[in-house]
């Protein structure tokens, strides 16, 4: 395979940056205000990066593989679909813990290589979601005390 052409580079990290200078914007100028710190944080250290990105690539200096093969977007489209149906749809349907443990429930049966016919493996997956449900719930509920869209369970 051959590297990717420049502009290919140029027009998906310029993608990228617009909607990270986006998403800082939104998150700035809402209110109320002590309710998006955790956003803003992120979204401002994702712009400047993206923008970098975006300034490396329009100056030749990327150091990019060869893109993504069909049968890997194959895989990955599975979970594509996850994460928009979660994004527009089931985080504020839902509640955001709601949404967020089936979302990472499915994309782990998913993904997860072992056998789909054993009860053991169901187990397994089932104490992953919700240990990592748990680390979600004291990082952002308790520990940073964020906003989550909250709705019909919680």
């Amino acid at each position: 395979m051959t590297d990717l052409p420049r502009n290919q580079h140029i027009v998906a990290s310029g993608i990228i940056a617009a909607v990270g200078v986006t998403v800082a914007y939104i998150s700035f100028t809402q209110e109320p205000a002590d309710a998006f710190i955790f956003p803003r944080l992120i979204s401002s250290v994702f712009a400047v990066l993206a923008i970098w990105t975006f300034g490396k690539a329009i100056l030749g200096r990327t150091k990019v593989g060869n893109g993504i093969s069909g049968e890997a977007m194959r895989n990955m489209l599975p979970g594509l679909i996850v994460m928009v149906v979660y994004i527009f749809w089931a985080a504020k349907g839902l509640g955001f813990y709601t949404a967020t443990t089936i979302a990472f429930f499915i994309m782990l049966s998913l993904y997860d290589p072992a056998p789909h016919n054993a009860l053991k493996t169901w187990a397994k997956r089932i104490a992953i979601t919700a240990g990592f449900m748990l680390v979600m719930y004291g990082l952002f509920a308790q520990l940073l005390n964020v906003f989550t869209p909250r709705e019909v369970f919680f």
